[in-house]
């Protein structure tokens, strides 16, 4: 079978930069055509140079990286520096990418590829809010039925939120855009808090990233080291949730993951559930069903793929 084609959409963020690596390293199962970034974690200026520093980290500063939205649809940005630092990438010191940004903007770019390639052939893998996605979506209204799948991280239902008491972050940053993707026809499916707290980096997860004696090992195990710190305070858990490569994770081998063909509803009106992925897991409207919501994972299995894969650069 041929490398599935897929164009990353995100906001690095230490678990962004894991998840950028894994695709990076794979290439019998996926052709990375490009990555395109979005004000997020950091604001737009840091989540595009830092798309190119791990571009730059895994040996292919041949990858394609845009600058795409700068700002939610509707709304102020909200950042999580909080979580991931002022950089994003906190944790050990990195030298500035020496490649250049593409000088497109990133939605022109999703709108070219979703035209010029196949029908059907393009998956978007948005890990951060879906800013650009949506600005694709209502600028070029006939890309839409051309994308093959959207596999994205974002929303909670068991889990409920992280950054309000209802919200997960990327959802609640942009909610606008969300309801726009979720609203679209297009096949979803989505790695949620209910996945991703179950993929936590314990020591020995962490510890054998470091093992592999790599600078993507010790590199990857120090950005674990750093932003563990805020969900084991948070959660009171031995580890950190690693988001955004269960998207990657899931393209490659999605017998790891276990989940439910229901209807996702974005929440925009409520100030006190702004951004909840309302999920209807137990069937209970007659909504139609409109995203795979992802509710388990192998835990072992992933992070033995993580670091069977990252070993590779």
């Amino acid at each position: 079978m041929a490398p599935r084609k897929i164009i990353i959409d995100t906001d690095p963020g230490q678990d962004d930069a894991v998840a950028i690596l894994l695709a990076l390293a794979s290439p019998e199962d996926l052709t990375l055509l490009g990555i395109t970034a979005v004000a997020g974690n950091v604001p737009l200026p840091l989540t595009a140079k830092n798309a190119r520093i791990v571009c730059e980290l895994a040996g292919r500063p041949d990858t394609r990286v845009f600058a795409g939205c700068d700002s939610p649809l509707e709304r102020e940005l909200i950042t999580a520096e909080h979580v991931h630092g002022k950089t994003g990438l906190d944790g050990p010191p990195m030298d500035d990418p020496t490649m250049l940004l593409q000088e497109q903007h990133g939605v022109d770019f999703i709108i070219e590829t979703l035209r010029t390639e196949e029908s059907g052939t393009v998956t978007l893998c948005p890990i951060g809010p879906m800013t650009n996605i949506a600005t694709a979506f209502q600028r070029a209204p006939d890309v839409v039925e051309r994308v093959q799948e959207i596999v994205l991280m974002g929303g909670a239902y068991f889990e409920v939120g992280n950054i309000t008491p209802s919200a997960e972050f990327n959802i609640y940053v942009d909610p606008e855009a969300a309801k726009i993707v979720f609203g679209s026809g297009v096949r979803i499916t989505m790695m949620p808090l209910d996945v991703t707290h179950k993929a936590l980096t314990t020591k020995p997860r962490v510890d054998a990233f470091r093992a592999m004696g790599t600078k993507v090992g010790d590199m990857v195990a120090a950005w674990t080291d750093f932003f563990e710190r805020f969900d084991m305070e948070k959660y009171g858990s031995e580890g950190a949730p690693l988001h955004d490569p269960c998207t990657i994770a899931y393209l490659i081998k999605p017998e790891l993951f276990q989940g439910r063909h229901i209807n996702v509803e974005i929440e925009t009106e409520s100030e006190l559930t702004l951004g909840m992925t309302v999920a209807d897991w137990w069937r209970v409207t007659d909504r139609p069903a409109n995203a795979t919501f992802m509710k388990d994972i192998d835990a072992e299995g992933f992070y033995a793929l993580l670091a069977d894969r990252l070993a590779r650069l």
